[in-house]
């Protein structure tokens, strides 16, 4: 591990699972590759948070995509942190809101966005998607045609 990494808390050590929603636990690394637009794709299968009324389990797919700046998340960190959200009342609206804002304020990336894959309940599926693009930057305006373009399937 190199010394630049050696701040990580979660990789490569045992950590539990959060019993509460826990924003603390993401963690960056420097990104290598700065002079260059890639995407990181994130897929969280087993994303699962409560109803806010009734206390009833939420379960979903959990898609993060993001264009990194000068950092990036690391994913064990963001893996224990989605899963803090495991005993927490949520709409399905609100969880993406408050993962991509987290990430946001953690990262600062030049792009991202965050779309919910919720199983359906009542007979009604729920695909909520947010985006982002640094204010003043292409990324600005990529992420207000992938908004306006969007389609969850």
């Amino acid at each position: 591990m190199s010394n630049e990494e050696q701040h990580l808390q979660a990789l490569g050590h045992s950590a539990p699972i959060p019993l509460k929603y826990t924003p603390e636990i993401l963690e960056t690394f420097e990104n290598k590759h700065p002079e260059r637009d890639y995407w990181v794709q994130f897929n969280c299968d087993e994303f699962t948070t409560l109803c806010p009324i009734t206390g009833q389990p939420d379960f979903a797919k959990i898609k993060i995509l993001y264009i990194p700046d000068k950092y990036m998340v690391e994913s064990k960190s963001l893996k224990l942190y989605l899963f803090s959200f495991r005993n927490e009342g949520n709409f399905h609206e609100d969880c993406i809101n408050i993962i991509i804002n987290d990430l946001i304020g953690l990262m600062h990336p030049r792009y991202i966005e965050v779309t919910g894959l919720f199983v359906p309940r009542g007979g009604i599926s729920i695909y909520p998607y947010i985006n982002y693009g640094k204010p003043g930057t292409d990324y600005e305006r990529m992420a207000q045609e992938r908004m306006f373009h969007h389609s969850c399937l």
